[in-house]
């Protein structure tokens, strides 16, 4: 499996990958699963995949030629005019992988399963982020909704929700993004480094901020490490809970009126039901 996580802030964008694959205990490897798409001055794009290996490369690299026809007009990720059209390429590309692919591999007992985080910057609109389905059909980021997550998710949400809004600082939202990552890792050995962090700054239509982080990387270890103990420090400091009449601030047994929030009632005899 994968985790993938793509941010959208007012002040610009963060993408975050692992780069581990496996099919078993014994067969794990290593493959990036993030592609940066940059002509300086003009557009910024990045692509994150997760599901089958073989459709998410296959539509990689048909991306980079797929074509959109609309009348005389023929769309492509570089001369899109916007990043809405760009998404609408990259979901024809997964419908072309579909089209040719998903026959043989359903007779071979394997899903057409792949998802896409896909997001940037063309000139002439604001930054744009989208989340495409194996169908090829896609949905955008909002203001609501700052952030999209693909593969292993559920393990790493909990502090993007606490934490990300619109107005959070980029630097802040890389570092959420790999606290997130690192939740995962602690919990999900289908995820693993190496890392692909990607930060971009609004209006800018490139970045140089692109880094690989393995399990050593200094500020990796420092951010595993404090986020641990911080955790269990917060963890120790909150009041355990009181069952008996011993004086409290916040008990845990109060008075509830009866219906859903009584306590639970007991079985003891045979005879009896909930009902």
């Amino acid at each position: 499996m994968t985790y993938c996580v793509g941010i959208k802030l007012n002040a610009g964008l963060v993408f975050l990958s692992d780069s581990r694959t496996n099919a078993g205990v014994d067969n794990i490897s290593t493959f990036r699963k993030m592609i940066v798409y940059e002509r300086p001055g003009d557009r910024f794009m990045v692509l994150l995949s997760a599901g089958n290996l073989s459709i998410s490369q296959s539509v990689r690299e048909i991306l980079q030629v797929e074509q959109l026809k609309e009348g005389d007009e023929t769309i492509t990720i570089w001369n899109a005019k916007s990043m809405f059209d760009a998404a609408r390429v990259l979901g024809n590309a997964v419908r072309h992988v579909y089209h040719r692919d998903a026959e043989s591999l359903q007779n071979a007992g394997v899903e057409f399963n792949v998802n896409l985080i896909f997001g940037g910057q063309i000139r002439g609109e604001n930054m744009r982020l989208f989340q495409v389905y194996s169908a090829g059909n896609f949905i955008e980021a909002t203001t609501e909704s700052a952030y999209f997550q693909v593969g292993e998710y559920k393990y790493g949400k909990p502090v993007l929700d606490r934490v990300i809004t619109p107005e959070t600082a980029l630097d802040e939202a890389a570092k959420c993004a790999l606290v997130s990552m690192d939740s995962t890792m602690k919990s999900n050995l289908s995820v693993g480094p190496p890392l692909d962090l990607v930060v971009y700054e609004a209006n800018s239509f490139q970045t140089d901020k692109i880094v690989c982080i393995d399990a050593q990387n200094p500020y990796y270890r420092m951010l595993h490490t404090g986020w641990g103990q911080k955790l269990r420090d917060v963890f120790d400091s909150l009041e355990d809970p009181v069952w008996d009449d011993t004086h409290t601030e916040v008990p845990l047994k109060v008075a509830c009126s009866s219906g859903r929030n009584a306590p639970l009632k007991k079985i003891t005899r045979p005879d009896e039901r909930l009902i």
